[in-house]
Protein backbone atom coordinates (compact mmCIF):
# COMPACT_ATOMS: atom_id res chain seq x y z
CA UNK A 1 0.00 0.00 0.00
CA UNK A 2 1.48 3.42 -0.84
CA UNK A 3 1.76 5.93 2.03
CA UNK A 4 2.07 9.60 0.82
CA UNK A 5 5.02 12.10 2.14
CA UNK A 6 3.32 15.20 2.99
CA UNK A 7 4.95 18.47 3.72
CA UNK A 8 4.18 18.77 7.58
CA UNK A 9 3.33 21.55 9.68
CA UNK A 10 6.22 22.60 12.11
CA UNK A 11 4.73 25.44 13.82
CA UNK A 12 1.41 26.92 15.00
CA UNK A 13 1.84 29.43 11.96
CA UNK A 14 3.31 27.67 9.32
CA UNK A 15 1.31 27.87 6.34
CA UNK A 16 3.79 27.00 3.77
CA UNK A 17 7.34 25.59 3.63
CA UNK A 18 10.28 25.28 0.79
CA UNK A 19 11.94 22.02 -0.20
CA UNK A 20 15.44 22.65 -0.17
CA UNK A 21 16.84 19.28 -0.50
CA UNK A 22 16.08 15.78 -1.21
CA UNK A 23 18.14 13.52 1.56
CA UNK A 24 17.50 9.89 -0.94
CA UNK A 25 17.00 9.70 -4.29
CA UNK A 26 13.88 8.79 -6.53
CA UNK A 27 13.63 5.50 -6.98
CA UNK A 28 15.66 4.32 -3.86
CA UNK A 29 14.56 1.90 -0.84
CA UNK A 30 14.34 4.38 2.10
CA UNK A 31 13.65 2.73 5.58
CA UNK A 32 11.00 4.12 7.91
CA UNK A 33 12.58 7.09 10.13
CA UNK A 34 15.56 7.78 8.01
CA UNK A 35 15.58 11.61 6.82
CA UNK A 36 14.07 12.05 3.18
CA UNK A 37 14.01 16.12 2.63
CA UNK A 38 15.11 19.42 4.43
CA UNK A 39 12.14 21.77 4.83
CA UNK A 40 12.59 25.62 5.73
CA UNK A 41 10.17 27.37 7.06
CA UNK A 42 9.82 30.90 8.35
CA UNK A 43 12.28 30.41 11.94
CA UNK A 44 14.39 26.74 10.66
CA UNK A 45 15.46 24.15 8.55
CA UNK A 46 14.46 20.76 9.37
CA UNK A 47 15.01 17.16 8.19
CA UNK A 48 11.66 15.41 7.33
CA UNK A 49 11.63 11.71 7.89
CA UNK A 50 10.16 8.70 6.25
CA UNK A 51 7.03 8.09 7.57
CA UNK A 52 7.19 4.17 6.12
CA UNK A 53 9.78 1.96 3.95
CA UNK A 54 9.51 1.25 0.67
CA UNK A 55 10.56 2.33 -2.53
CA UNK A 56 10.34 6.42 -2.56
CA UNK A 57 8.84 8.14 -5.68
CA UNK A 58 9.60 12.06 -5.90
CA UNK A 59 6.39 14.09 -6.79
CA UNK A 60 7.50 17.74 -6.28
CA UNK A 61 10.66 19.52 -6.92
CA UNK A 62 13.53 21.31 -4.58
CA UNK A 63 14.11 24.93 -4.72
CA UNK A 64 9.95 25.55 -4.77
CA UNK A 65 7.44 26.31 -1.47
CA UNK A 66 4.57 24.16 -1.21
CA UNK A 67 1.47 24.58 1.51
CA UNK A 68 1.06 22.11 4.30
CA UNK A 69 -0.49 18.84 3.48
CA UNK A 70 0.88 18.91 0.18
CA UNK A 71 2.01 15.20 -1.54
CA UNK A 72 5.96 15.69 -2.20
CA UNK A 73 6.55 12.03 -2.80
CA UNK A 74 4.98 8.36 -2.54
CA UNK A 75 6.48 5.42 -0.67
CA UNK A 76 5.53 2.37 -2.38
Amino acid sequence: MAVEVLLPKLGFSMNEGVLSEWLAADGVQVVEGQALFSLESDKSTNEVEAPASGTLRILKEIDQTYEVGTVLAIIE
